[in-house]
């Protein structure tokens, strides 16, 4: 068990490289499983999530392998369409595997996803959408077996909801499937574009990726390619957060700020300095932070939920009262008790959090129950005074590479330690 050890009320300054999208890279590497030839994915970061999606394409047959940020695979010769359940439970992105292998063998066994505990994400938008396009879906021991003898075929499916991963299966499946499949409500997040512009440079034809509507025309067969990972817009609003909560300035090196409109308004109404560039943003939070009257998660363009954590260990500290709306998942607030621990002043209810900005937070022992969740522990010990231990790292693991060494890059006292 290893755990961070940070010494807090550090000024952060300095230049931070920007990793390659997690939520990008882990739909992309499905994606490999539908081409007859080799994919060389580049930028691609080094994380627990993206070993385990490795791992599962090795599983099904193919030839996966990880060197320098760059992952190579062939799936010509892939032989297995069934991915293990202690795979399966590694991450809850693994069911984008479903829509690929199904596109690529017209049969797929699984077991629900793992990941972390949001609360429910049911993944009947899935299923309903793989009926849809042929597909015969039996569940039995806990697991499900999906088939499709007469070949998957195009359909128009709208979605309640615009989930992202299910928009990413169905384009995984439709891209060989027969006929014309259009999605409708499809979610618009800069992650659905980079998948679909992926699938196209492989030789698919999709049009609409990042719209509410998205129509893909199935061919027979897609090629490899080399292609670059986007840049990860929720390690970036990670970052903008690190220098507001330490009243630092920090260079976010390879971040697109036409993604990341609703996060840099936040911060801006926070009275931090926020300068864009084509290729980075720098943020300035060296006057007082200022509370936020009320931030709502939604879907793209919408404020991302994945950045409202990190972005609550800022306005902890921000003078005034500030009110924060989780609006996609039902259990995202699951590291508010551990921030009161460090002497925030935070009251949930339902869906609202209404955070009380504090003059100081104190180092504690706190746990991470969940990926942002821990990373938002992180940042609060960074700005905290005095020690603070930050525990079960491998949530943290999943979607933050070497966090504590691009951290003490720009001046942070942290040290990964064994308990």
């Amino acid at each position: 068990m290893q755990k961070l050890a940070i010494r807090g009320a550090k000024r952060l300054s300095g230049e931070i490289p920007l990793q390659g999208a997690k939520n990008s890279a882990l739909a992309l590497l499905a994606g490999c499983a539908l081409c007859s030839g080799e994919v060389r994915l580049k930028n691609c970061p080094a994380l627990s999530d993206v070993f385990a999606a490795c791992r599962i394409l090795n599983k099904l047959g193919c030839k996966c392998s990880y060197h320098d940020h760059c992952v190579s695979v062939d799936a010509r010769d892939m032989n297995c369409c069934a991915v293990p359940e202690e795979l399966m439970r590694e991450m809850r992105s693994s069911i984008v595997f479903l829509g690929a292998i199904l596109g690529r063998k017209g049969e797929c066994e699984l077991s629900p996803p793992g990941g972390c505990e949001l609360g429910p994400r049911p993944i009947d938008m899935h299923l309903s959408a793989m009926e849809q396009m042929g597909v015969r879906i039996s569940e039995e021991y806990g697991g499900m077996c999906c088939e499709c003898p007469g070949g998957l075929h195009g359909a128009r499916i709208d979605l309640g909801f615009p989930s992202v991963g299910a928009t990413e299966n169905i384009m995984l499946a439709a891209v060989l499937a027969k006929g014309e499949t259009v999605i409708t409500n499809a979610a618009t997040e800069p992650e659905i574009t980079d998948l679909g512009n992926f699938l196209v440079r492989c030789g698919a034809r999709i049009r609409g990726q990042g719209t509410p509507t998205v129509v893909i025309s199935g061919v027979d067969k897609l090629h490899g390619c080399e292609y670059s990972v986007m840049p990860d817009r929720i390690v970036a609003a990670t970052f903008m957060s690190a220098a507001a909560v330490t009243g630092g300035e920090l260079d976010i090196k390879g971040a697109d700020p036409r993604h990341m409109r609703s996060v840099i308004s936040v911060f801006q109404q926070m009275n931090c300095s926020v300068f864009t560039y084509d290729d980075r943003i720098f943020i300035s939070a060296k006057k007082p932070l200022c509370a936020v009257n009320t931030i709502r998660t939604m879907p793209y363009p919408g404020f991302p939920t994945d950045a409202q954590a990190p972005v609550m260990a800022a306005l902890a500290k921000a003078a005034g009262t500030s009110v924060m709306v989780e609006n996609i998942f039902s259990n995202r607030y699951r590291h508010v008790d551990e921030l009161v621990r460090m002497g925030a002043d935070i009251k949930t209810e339902g869906k609202v959090a209404v955070i009380r900005g504090v003059k100081k937070l104190c180092g504690a022992t706190v746990r991470a129950l969940d990926l942002r969740g821990g990373a938002c522990l992180v940042l609060a010990a960074l700005g905290a005074q005095g020690e603070s231990r930050v525990e079960n790292l491998c949530y943290i693991d999943r979607g933050y590479e070497n966090i504590e060494t691009v951290l003490r890059s720009v001046g942070a006292d942290i040290k990964r330690i064994k308990s």
